[in-house]
């Protein structure tokens, strides 16, 4: 009886120690948890925010939060967005303000895109009255899109033709059918030089210019499909991430203008 009464003093004892060292440990564990947020939190303050440990860019963007009140507009940046006589442009080229598209053309919200706010900048004044052109860049998400970068490549293909835009809208349209058959049969409707129009995708002539669209889109800020840059004609630059209405555009105008 008292050997059992022993035992079961030491088996007390051993539990206590443990339970002490194991409050010891998540004692010691959230103090060097506050200072470490502590800490991170005063870093932030001085380097302008945690979204600045991501690469050091100039530029800002318009995130979609879901609420269209508030200022909507960030501080003007110049993200190195690089304008060439290769990117297919609709509207005035002489405009002070290009909104530069990085697309997707397997991506839902980049369909959301084309048929909403884009749609909506093609109707507005700012458009029609040679203010604001749309430039589109190429950012297939390979990794989740399988037929996006063919499709995107096709688009070139069609571009060498001067039938992005016409094409463009096609791809938007059967976003479901993106497979290289459908992309020949694509150029076929909008009577394309077949011949030309297939040996530029089989033997992957527009790879490269797809390829140096998607490094910059990465390059200035996209993580995601649609992204916008709007740069005027001092290389101010605005940003916006998603499928946005179109007033996040407009602010972005003005605050370029």
């Amino acid at each position: 009886m008292v050997k059992e009464e022993t035992k079961l003093v030491k088996e007390a004892s051993q539990e206590a120690k443990e339970e002490s060292t194991i409050t010891f440990k998540k004692s010691t564990l959230w103090k060097f948890s506050t200072f470490l947020f502590l800490g991170l939190f005063i870093l932030s303050i001085f380097t302008g925010g945690f979204n600045n440990f991501g690469g050091g860019l100039t530029g800002k963007t318009i995130e979609d939060t879901g609420d269209s009140g508030g200022d909507l507009v960030a501080s003007p940046g110049k993200l190195p967005v690089k304008i060439t006589s290769e990117d297919p442009i609709l509207g005035s080229k002489t405009a002070t303000i290009k909104v530069v598209e990085y697309s997707d053309f397997q991506c839902p919200f980049c369909a959301r895109a084309a048929t909403g706010s884009v749609q909506d900048l093609k109707d507005s004044d700012y458009f029609k009255k040679g203010q604001v052109a749309l430039i589109y860049k190429h950012f297939p998400l390979n990794s989740i899109h399988p037929y996006a970068q063919k499709a995107a490549e096709a688009s070139e293909c069609a571009n060498r033709q001067g039938k992005f835009w016409e094409y463009h809208d096609l791809l938007f349209a059967n976003q479901e059918s993106l497979d290289v058959i459908n992309l020949k049969s694509y150029a076929a409707q909008l009577k394309l030089d077949t011949t030309k129009f297939n040996k530029c995708l089989d033997n992957g002539e527009a790879t490269s210019k797809v390829n140096k669209d998607l490094t910059e889109a990465t390059n200035v800020g996209g993580r995601g499909t649609p992204y916008f840059v709007l740069i005027n004609k001092d290389g101010e630059t605005q940003a916006i991430s998603g499928a946005v209405p179109f007033n996040y555009f407009e602010d972005a105008i003005k605050a370029l203008q």
